[in-house]
C-alpha cells in the first residue's frame, strides 16, 4: 500500500510537494485552510488569518525564466517579471497540468500533527483538522509542512517609545493594500525591505510626503540589469558562483559594492549598508533612486521618539510630523499546530537538517519545504527539497544519525564565515546554486558538466555559463523531464520574446561577428583552465 502523506498549505511548495509525492508512487492529501490554492501569491482585499497577504501592486523579485517550476516554464507572453495575478494564474496552469487538485481539501484548517503513541517504530502521524466545523482525525505515514514563514507579522512596538500616544494611523505593512489611504498625507514607513520600499514608492505617488526610515541601510538594485537583461539571469550563474565562492570575502564585498554602486552612489542617497562584511538580501526597485533624487522619498536613520503628531529621528532634534506609520519589520514564523517537541523555533530559525528535516526525531517521517531565504527563487528550492525530502520519506535515501545532523544544524546555527565567497546574515539565507546542487547531488540528479561537454557541449556551456534556471534540476535523475534541455537552450528566447514587443531590423556588425568568435574562444580557454 501506498505511503499516505498529509500535506500543510497549497501554495506554491505545497503544490511541488504533492506533485512529488505523486511522481514516487506516493499518496497524498493537501489540507489548505482558505477556499483557494496560491498561497502567498492569491490576492485578497482583506487579510486572511493564518495566511500570508500581499498587496495589489505586487510583482515577483525573481523573473520568469528563474523563478518558475523545473518543469514547467511560465508562457512565453508572460512578463520577464510577473504580477501576482498572473503568477496566481500560473500556478493554477501547474495545478491542472498535473491533476494536482484532486489531492486538495479546500477550507480545511490542521488544527494538530501529533506524533502516534507507536511512533518510534511506525514514525507515523495523527493529522486533526476542521472543515465547516466538524473536527477530524486521520493517520498518516508521514507529514510535509508547506506554510511559509509570511504568515505572522513582526510589530516590535516597545522599540518605539511613544508609539501609544501616537493619535495618527499606524500598522504592520502586512495590512497594506491600495496607496489610495496615503493620499495628501505624510507617511513614514519603518524598515527598508523589498516590501517597506514597495510601499514608500508607491506613497510618494500619492502623499504630500514620505519618509523611509533603516536602520541599517541595503543595497538597492534594479531588475534591469547589465543591457537590459533580468538581474538574476545575469547574477545566478554558475560560473560566476563558483568564481565568488573561490574568492576571499573582502574581496567578494569589494566586488558586490563596486557593481552595487555602478547605478546609483549608495553613500549620496543615504542607503549604503552600515554592514557590508554580511550580505543581506538586496532590496529590489526600481523607482527608489527617482524618487528620491525628486524629493519624493526621504531617507531616515531609525525613529528615536513618536509623538502625538510627529516623530523624532535618531541624530536629528527636529520633529518630522506624521499622519501615518507602516511597519515593514518582517515576519516570524511558528507552526501553531505542532508541538515544540517536534520543531521548535528560536532566534527565527528551527532546528532542521538540511532546512527540512527535524535532526533529532527517530523516525525521519516530518518535513519542512520552503523554510529558507536562499539568494534566489524560493519556487525552484521549494521542488528541489520536496524532489529530495519525498525520498527520504519514502525510504529511497536514508538520513545520517541524529547526532552527525545536529551537529550540522548546530554549526549552521553559529553562522561562522568560511572566509570565501559571500557571508550571509541570517541563518535561514543561504547560498541558492550551492544548495540546489548539495541536493541534486543527493538523488543524483546535479548534471554532469564533465560528460555533457564531451557529450553535448552546447549545453554544457550553457548550463555554466548562463543563467542556472530551474531547468537543469530536472535534466536528469529522478523526476527528470524530457523537455529540460530545450527549455535551456530557448530561455532567452522566451526573455525578449516578452520585451520584443515591435520587430527591429538589426544590420550585421562584422566587428560583432569577430567578438563572437573570439569570446568563443575564450570560452573553451576559461572551461580548460577551470576543470584542469
Amino acid at each position: 500500500m501506498a505511503k499516505r502523506v498529509a500535506i500543510v498549505g497549497a501554495g506554491a511548495t505545497g503544490l511541488a510537494s504533492i506533485k512529488c509525492c505523486l511522481e514516487e508512487g506516493l499518496k497524498p492529501t493537501c489540507f489548505e485552510r482558505s477556499d483557494d490554492l496560491g498561497g502567498l501569491w492569491r490576492f485578497t482585499e482583506h487579510v486572511e488569518e493564518g495566511r500570508a497577504s500581499l498587496y495589489k501592486s505586487v510583482v515577483s523579485n525573481s523573473c520568469k525564466e528563474m523563478s518558475c517550476y523545473p518543469d514547467f516554464p511560465f508562457p512565453e507572453d508572460y512578463p520577464n517579471y510577473v504580477p501576482n495575478s498572473q503568477f496566481l494564474d500560473y500556478l493554477k496552469m501547474y495545478a491542472n497540468r498535473f491533476n494536482l487538485l484532486e489531492c486538495i481539501q479546500f477550507k480545511t484548517k490542521v488544527c494538530s500533527v501529533r506524533k502516534r503513541p507507536d511512533f518510534t517504530a511506525t514514525g507515523q502521524w495523527e493529522v486533526v483538522t476542521l472543515c465547516e466545523g466538524k473536527q477530524e482525525s486521520a493517520i498518516f505515514d508521514a507529514v510535509m509542512v508547506c506554510t511559509g514563514f509570511f504568515t505572522n507579522p513582526n510589530l516590535p512596538l516597545d522599540s518605539f517609545p511613544g508609539i501609544n500616544n501616537f493619535k495618527g494611523q499606524y500598522f504592520h505593512s502586512r495590512e497594506y493594500k491600495h496607496p489610495d489611504i496615503f493620499r495628501d498625507k505624510s507617511v513614514l514607513v519603518i524598515g527598508m525591505g523589498n516590501s517597506g520600499t514597495d510601499i514608500a514608492v508607491e506613497a510618494s505617488h500619492l502623499a504630500k510626503k514620505v519618509f523611509l526610515s533603516t536602520t541599517g541601510g541595503a543595497w538597492v538594485i534594479s531588475r534591469v540589469f547589465d543591457s537590459g537583461y533580468p538581474w538574476d539571469m545575469v547574477f545566478m550563474t554558475r560560473f560566476q558562483n563558483t568564481f565568488r565562492n573561490s574568492l576571499p570575502t573582502p574581496i567578494v564585498n569589494w566586488l558586490i559594492a563596486k557593481r552595487m554602486n555602478s547605478w546609483f552612489n549608495h553613500a549620496n542617497y543615504g542607503l549604503i549598508p552600515e554592514d557590508r562584511v554580511q550580505l543581506r538580501e538586496p532590496v529590489l526597485n526600481d523607482e527608489l533612486p527617482g524618487r528620491i533624487i525628486t524629493g519624493k522619498v526621504l531617507i531616515k536613520p531609525r525613529v528615536k521618539e513618536v509623538k502625538e503628531n510627529s516623530v523624532v529621528f535618531s541624530n536629528t532634534p527636529k520633529e518630522e510630523p506624521i499622519d501615518i506609520i507602516v511597519f515593514a519589520t518582517g515576519y516570524t514564523f511558528a507552526f501553531p499546530f505542532l508541538d515544540e517537541t517536534v520543531v521548535k523555533v528560536e532566534d527565527g530559525q528551527a532546528s532542521l537538517y538540511k532546512y527540512i528535516f527535524p535532526a533529532h526525531l527517530p523516525k525521519p517521517t516530518l518535513a519542512v519545504i520552503g523554510l529558507i531565504k536562499p539568494l534566489g527563487s524560493l519556487l525552484p528550492t521549494g521542488d528541489t527539497q520536496a524532489r529530495w525530502a519525498v525520498r527520504v520519506l519514502k525510504g529511497v535515501i536514508k538520513l545520517p544519525p541524529s547526532s552527525i545532523m545536529i551537529e550540522e544544524v548546530n554549526e549552521r546555527k553559529k553562522n561562522k564565515p568560511s572566509g570565501f565567497g559571500l557571508y550571509y546574515c541570517k541563518a535561514l539565507e543561504t547560498d541558492y546554486i550551492t544548495y540546489i546542487d548539495e541536493l541534486l547531488t543527493a538523488i543524483n540528479a546535479k548534471p554532469n558538466l564533465f560528460s555533457l561537454l564531451l557529450t553535448d557541449p552546447r549545453l554544457a556551456l550553457a548550463i555554466f555559463f548562463g543563467p542556472c534556471t530551474p531547468y537543469q534540476f530536472r535534466l536528469t535523475g529522478p523526476g527528470k523531464w524530457e523537455g529540460a534541455r530545450n527549455a535551456i537552450m530557448t530561455q532567452w528566447d522566451r526573455t525578449f520574446k516578452a520585451t520584443k514587443t515591435r520587430i527591429v531590423q538589426e544590420s550585421p556588425s562584422l566587428f560583432a561577428s569577430l567578438l563572437k568568435v573570439f569570446s568563443f574562444l575564450a570560452l573553451l580557454v576559461a572551461i580548460f583552465l577551470i576543470f584542469l
